[in-house]
């Protein structure tokens, strides 16, 4: 199944979506995607994804999905990730330069990245419940 996503770009002052940028189609993995948009910034157009983890997670999931999920996969191919700890799941946001013509291959190597550390992190804390609850 394959979903449309519209790049929107947002304005820094209002926080108002202004107009469309591009669309791009995704048939992998967006069910980690919370939001997306472009923004202006001072080094230029800036895409941002902010990122989930595709389903509600426990209360002590939630710290333990923090304390091992590892960004440097994302980090190395040119995403800057931020912990966005207000969320009631795990969320995090994505940014990356804005280029039209690559959005959607960008998109999707981020999703892919970050579905592989999602599947990491799901399976190294499957048998931690106990260290993150009191008893």
């Amino acid at each position: 199944m394959e979903t449309i996503y519209v790049i929107m770009l947002k304005d820094a002052k209002t926080g108002f979506l202004e107009k469309e940028l591009c669309s791009i189609t995704l048939s992998a993995h967006d069910e980690y995607i919370v939001n997306l948009y472009a923004a202006e910034t001072d080094s230029g157009m800036t895409l941002n994804i902010r990122l989930s983890t595709g389903r509600d997670v426990s209360d002590w999931e939630y710290d333990a999905i923090y304390d091992y999920y590892d960004p440097s996969a994302l980090e190395e191919s040119g995403v800057s990730v931020t912990e966005m700890t207000d969320d009631y799941n795990p969320v995090w946001l994505a940014a990356l330069p804005f280029d039209e013509d690559n959005a959607q291959q960008a998109v999707e190597n981020v999703l892919k990245l970050h579905h592989a550390e999602l599947a990491d992190v799901f399976e190294t804390i499957k048998d931690k419940e106990s260290e993150y609850t009191e008893e």
